[in-house]
């Protein structure tokens, strides 16, 4: 069994280093480094496509080593055996299919070296609550992270859930992938760090808020954050004035579409999203 094609944080994506047994050393090399550890995404192997540059590299055959453009059929020239199919194969497998042709009445024991020169040009689109929404190119493999980095990254305003997207994707039957963004980024969840795709759609959810309004320092709209108090949204937003009517606070929620006001509520009362909280003045 072949261990290959495994990119260990480089931009050069590599297959077939001398033969089957440097494979299976540079597989587990990649293990014992913990690069699967700890981002278990950058070690899925890279599917070739229409576009991608091929270095192809035949050990101790340099008049058969050449560099092709995966055609828009998904194919490319090979010296001796001519056109082949690449279609869905890893770079790992595009060796492993020339090696089995040109060993059936070619070469005895080939031994092929793949190498992607130029990716592709592959793209993504990226809206929502980032700082610079709009599509962008994609060159090698590109996380989630490292994604909403070429975006500006997100805004203040940006909750905690991101959707992605696409089609084709055996992982998401329904086509959407939902990724938890205060597991992934404040929780260091790398398992959610997932690859971009071509043609993926990232939304960045805007995160919920309530209203403070009244006898309060600083009446304003608020990020709504959980196990959030009627005391802690108060706090929020500065504390009490001096004339605040403090066991008079009111909350106004809309409840199955219609408003409601809960008068002289507690401080430990929890607090919803889009609630608006009140402070009236004392008049005593």
């Amino acid at each position: 069994m072949k261990l290959t094609s495994f990119i260990c944080g480089s931009p050069r994506v590599c297959s077939c280093l001398m033969g089957n047994m440097t494979r299976h050393l540079l597989g587990i090399f990649c293990i014992v480094a913990g690069m699967c550890f700890w981002q278990p995404a950058l070690c899925q192997e890279y599917i070739v496509g229409e576009g991608d540059v091929l270095e192809l590299k035949v050990y101790e055959n340099p008049d058969l080593s050449t560099t092709v453009r995966v055609s828009a059929g998904d194919t490319i020239r090979v010296p001796l055996v001519g056109e082949i199919s690449v279609k869905d194969l890893t770079v790992s497998r595009v060796a492993a299919k020339i090696e089995s042709l040109l060993a059936d009445g070619y070469l005895v024991s080939p031994q092929v070296d793949v190498f992607i020169t130029e990716h592709r040009s592959k793209k993504a689109l990226i809206l929502g609550q980032i700082k610079n929404p709009g599509q962008y190119e994609l060159r090698g493999r590109v996380t989630f992270l490292e994604f909403i980095s070429k975006a500006g990254g997100i805004t203040e305003d940006a909750g905690n859930t991101a959707t992605i997207k696409r089609t084709g994707d055996s992982d998401s039957p329904q086509g959407q992938i939902v990724l938890d963004l205060e597991k992934l980024i404040k929780k260091g969840d790398a398992s959610l760090n997932i690859l971009i795709q071509d043609n993926d759609n990232v939304y960045i959810s805007k995160a919920d808020t309530y209203y403070v309004s009244g006898e309060v320092e600083k009446p304003d709209s608020y990020k709504f954050e959980s196990n959030l108090s009627v005391i802690k949204a108060i706090t929020k937003a500065g504390g009490f004035t001096n004339i605040a009517s403090k066991n008079k606070v009111r909350i106004i929620r809309v409840v199955n579409g219609e408003k409601k006001v809960f008068q002289n509520v507690n401080m430990d009362e929890p607090v919803l999203p889009d609630d608006v909280i009140v402070v009236p003045e004392s008049f005593f």
